[in-house]
């Protein structure tokens, strides 16, 4: 996954990468049993970069499932889908900060 991110992912870890946010994120770093897109450990937030097929009602009981249990081992994840990441740029970061912050 780490060798063909998508559009909105590569976007993304411009400004994740190399604690431009002021805390380190990890890329496509494992937690648990599952694989997540970007995770801060320092502030225990994930962020997932969803394509179309999250909105498959199949696969939005497994997310479900994989956020109730990143959240029961502290985890705040935040979900973005790849146009908003795409086209929204600014709000995306700046709704990642707010987190930081808050969190």
């Amino acid at each position: 996954m780490r060798k063909e991110p998508t559009e909105a992912e590569n976007v993304l870890w411009r400004f994740l990468c190399d604690a431009q946010l002021g805390y380190k994120f990890r890329r496509q770093h494992i937690i648990d049993s599952y694989i997540v897109d970007f995770a801060c450990l320092q502030k225990k937030l994930i962020i997932e970069v969803d394509g179309k097929y999250h909105l498959e009602t199949e696969q939005q009981e497994l997310d479900k499932q994989r956020e109730q249990r990143l959240k029961s081992l502290g985890f705040t994840i935040i979900r973005f889908a790849n146009e908003q990441i795409i086209h929204d740029t600014d709000n995306t970061l700046l709704t990642i900060k707010q987190h930081l912050q808050n969190g």
